[in-house]
């Protein structure tokens, strides 16, 4: 099996992506971006998320569920933290300071308390998904795998859901994912955009955005069911993943 053949098999079946990408892992980026990858496993370099989580997002989100859209940059490149959706970090991990100032918009705009944790699985089961744009990191080396291909499969997962769905509300915070979102047909689906909510810039317009209400009225209108922006505690939480 070669390493592009064994990437592909990270991706669940039965979910809509498979069939739509699968032509993406005989692309030659696929291909060197899977060996480049090899090869930093075999030198010994810790990569997250593990492989298996690589496509948590696509897996966890079906393309005929998706509802919204958030574009992060990549993943988290602390031991322990990134599990495959962006701004999300494992329940036992300390949520970061980004993830910090959505929970404290999200109580602003909707009135719901921020969570004692950082997992954003259940949003991403309701139809949210939680793409960054590069899907592997090296541990302690942030941006490590930038321009190693993965930005071009994301783009080709953006262009899917563009071409393939209709009403979706995309979430662009920063200039990083509103460039990452120029292709979208904004006459299909919704584009909010606004500041990155990291602490650097969270104050530029963030705050006080309401993209979570909107998205939801959006939704609404387009008669389909909201998100519950809501997460269960981290007890519940854990009870309930332990069972899967």
């Amino acid at each position: 099996m070669t390493p592009a053949e064994g990437l592909a098999q990270q991706l669940r079946p039965g979910r809509g992506w498979d069939q739509c990408l699968a032509g993406e892992f005989r692309q030659p980026y696929m291909v060197q971006l899977a060996e480049f990858l090899a090869g930093e496993e075999r030198a010994g370099k810790a990569l997250f998320p593990e492989s298996r989580h690589c496509f948590n997002a696509l897996n966890s989100t079906p393309l005929d569920k998706v509802k919204v859209v958030i574009i992060g940059q990549d993943p988290y490149h602390g031991p322990g933290q990134a599990h495959g959706l962006c701004f999300s970090v494992r329940p036992d991990v300390q949520v970061p300071p980004s993830l910090v100032n959505i929970f404290k918009e999200i109580q602003d705009d909707l009135g719901i308390a921020p969570p004692d944790h950082g997992c954003l699985q259940p949003w991403a089961e309701q139809g949210v998904l939680l793409l960054n744009a590069v899907l592997t990191v090296e541990q302690g080396n942030a941006g490590a795998h930038q321009g190693k291909g993965w930005e071009a499969f994301t783009d080709k997962v953006i262009e899917t859901i563009n071409q393939q769905r209709q009403g979706v509300v995309f979430l662009l915070w920063g200039s990083y994912a509103r460039k990452k979102g120029r292709i979208i047909d904004r006459n299909r689906h919704l584009v909010l955009e606004g500041p990155h909510p990291s602490p650097l810039s969270a104050y530029r317009g963030f705050f006080g955005c309401k993209h979570f209400s909107r998205a939801n009225q959006w939704l609404q209108e387009q008669g389909q069911t909201p998100i519950d922006w809501s997460l269960p505690n981290k007890a519940e939480l854990l009870e309930k993943y332990k069972k899967k």
